[in-house]
């Protein structure tokens, strides 16, 4: 007997360490150490309170799935492995399963006059899904592909990029506007205590295409931030700017800032956008369609925006032209064959002895302050230094002329002729044919 009972409480006292089973709960087994006389038999069930999933880092954990041994790489088995995944990307700090808005964390303490307190939002079915999805596409190894509308200049730089609209400023709305990337580079700064500070500067521009346009530079420590802030700022610097008809400049001009040079030319409608890629941008939203711009000197893309809405707020009138010079304004246009229009005059026009010897009357020179584009000579044709151009050239010296002399004496005689035709008879043209000569005589009534 003594022997059953040493046995029964040595069961008694291996007990203790082991978790029952009862109704689906874990209790601890010395609740059952004085009531082991039941009608039924506990389950027992061996459990720890720690893993190997406790226990290790998380890359280390990673490691285990994606990584393979050097001889494993030598026979190709590190192709088909999975990549890490960033398990915290797409979550945002105080965002969570059960949503809940705390002030000072996920919005702000204070909207306009009122206080914000905590309080629950409404839950979002998809928040897994989009998780598991925005995961799933950061572990393709291959970058999303842009098409070529949306990618802007380049496939890997934000330059050249349409980022969207402005946000609301009070109760102005930026209806109609669309705003392009110009610039993004990093900028580095050499502080005493934290050594060199990098940051992304950007430069955007914003118009809405119909005159209205405005720029701005912004830093920030990332690139969404300062593209946002510079958007943002630019918004609130929009300007108004002429155009002729609404699609090119109002004349050419010359404008400069520091060393960068712009020559911009006024084109007819239909010509295109023939200039450097920012000045294309800007025109994007300002709304210029028809133009021709020569950039000379460095080129810098805030000097080169900076130069060239400088250059299109300094613009005149016609009629502010043609007070300035006290001349009566004329328009020749190739499409109406150079027909002369007056497009603008003055109270008093000057006349010609009150004009000074050393004043500019070239227009374009006038327009472009004196200055002059840099053009390339053009090169001289191959066939000028063969040797059978320069015995051409000899042939024909004595006629070379023929075809101005004959229009200068048909302007001046009416007919080709000589001066001395009158005494000498001879020093006439030349009627070679038969229906000319007839034509001839009977004119002249013979």
């Amino acid at each position: 007997m003594a022997s059953r009972v040493l046995r029964l409480f040595g069961t008694i006292n291996s007990l203790k360490n082991y978790y029952v089973v009862e109704n689906g709960n874990k209790i601890f087994s010395s609740i059952y150490k004085h009531n082991f006389l039941k009608s039924h038999i506990p389950l027992i069930d061996n459990s720890r309170s720690t893993a190997f999933f406790n226990k290790r880092p998380a890359e280390q954990l990673w490691k285990g799935v994606t990584s393979v041994s050097n001889a494993g790489k030598r026979r190709g088995r590190a192709r088909g492995l999975a990549r890490k995944k960033d398990l915290n990307k797409g979550q945002i700090i105080g965002q969570g399963r059960i949503p809940i808005q705390f002030p000072g964390l996920n919005i702000p303490i204070i909207r306009g006059k009122e206080i914000l307190t905590q309080k629950k939002l409404p839950e979002d079915p998809e928040r897994q899904e989009k998780l598991v999805k925005l995961r799933d596409s950061i572990s393709v190894r291959k970058s999303i592909k842009l098409s070529p509308l949306e990618r802007g200049w380049t496939s890997h730089k934000p330059g050249g990029m349409k980022i969207g609209p402005p946000e609301p400023v009070g109760e102005d709305t930026f209806d109609g506007f669309e705003s392009w990337v110009l610039e993004s580079k990093v900028v580095s700064t050499m502080t005493h205590n934290l050594g060199r500070k990098n940051r992304i500067s950007t430069m955007v521009i914003t118009g809405n295409g119909n005159g209205l346009a405005g720029y701005a530079i912004a830093k920030s420590k990332e690139i969404k931030q300062s593209l946002n802030i510079a958007k943002r700022k630019a918004g609130t610097k929009v300007m108004y700017f002429n155009r002729y008809n609404d699609h090119t400049v109002m004349h050419d001009f010359f404008t400069q800032c520091g060393r960068t040079k712009i020559y911009v030319h006024k084109m007819y409608e239909g010509y295109g956008l023939i200039c450097h890629r920012v000045i294309k941008c800007c025109c994007q939203a300002i709304g210029i369609k028809d133009i021709y711009a020569k950039v000379e000197g460095a080129i810098n893309y805030q000097n080169i925006v900076k130069a060239f809405l400088m250059g299109l707020l300094q613009q005149k009138t016609f009629q502010q032209m043609a007070d300035e010079k006290q001349l009566h304004l004329v328009e020749f246009r190739k499409e109406n064959d150079d027909f002369p229009v007056v497009v603008a005059s003055p109270a008093r026009c000057r006349t010609e002895d009150e004009i000074k010897p050393d004043e500019i009357l070239d227009f374009s020179q006038y327009l472009m302050d004196g200055n002059i584009i840099l053009k390339k000579k053009k090169p001289p044709p191959f066939y000028t230094k063969l040797d059978s151009w320069i015995i051409r050239q000899r042939r024909m010296e004595r006629i070379r002329n023929k075809k101005d002399v004959k229009l200068r004496l048909l302007a001046e005689y009416g007919v080709v002729r000589s001066f001395l035709a009158d005494k000498y008879p001879e020093a006439r043209e030349v009627l070679w044919s038969k229906k000319r000569v007839q034509e001839e005589k009977e004119a002249k009534g013979e």
